[in-house]
């Protein structure tokens, strides 16, 4: 903790600076901007790569057109894939993505970026069902723990 002189004091007392903390957690910008620390924060930006979003996003795109000819929705996939087919094909297009690697493109149904794409659509889209799932389990346990002790009082 650092500390500052006691101005309306004696001037040679020190005290805690409790206003220093919280500056440790501000940036200020050239233009004198101010903002909150980003520390602790995840940094989306420094995680995804826009080269791979960009690929995956052509990807994405390219595989809405149905066997009808008809357009999906971009998101139609939210709408809900049991995590039983989204494993299945994880591993279909990861074994594809392994046999490339492996230098056995005889084996592949794709290329790697396809086959890329596709272990990094349905890893999403299980880990999108898994994470609704247990948001569901959360607040229906939390509603259920609320509603105890309910008309007990009678």
């Amino acid at each position: 903790m650092t500390h500052s002189l006691d101005r309306y004091g004696d001037g040679a007392r020190a005290v805690p600076d409790h206003d220093a903390q919280r500056r440790e957690h501000i940036r200020v910008f050239g233009s004198g901007a101010t903002r909150d620390s980003d520390g602790g924060k995840p940094d989306y930006e420094g995680f995804i790569s826009p080269l791979v979003l960009q690929r995956f996003g052509q990807y994405m795109h390219q595989h809405r057109v149905q066997p009808d000819g008809q357009a999906r929705d971009s998101d139609n996939w939210q709408k809900g894939i049991p995590l039983k087919e989204y494993m299945k094909s994880l591993i279909r297009h990861a074994r594809d993505a392994w046999a490339l690697h492996r230098g056995w493109p005889g084996d592949a149904t794709q290329d790697i970026e396809e086959a890329l794409c596709a272990v990094l659509f349905n890893d999403q889209g299980y880990l999108h069902e898994y994470l609704k799932a247990k948001a569901r389990l959360s607040e229906s346990n939390s509603t259920s723990e609320g509603s105890k002790g309910k008309g007990e009082d009678t």
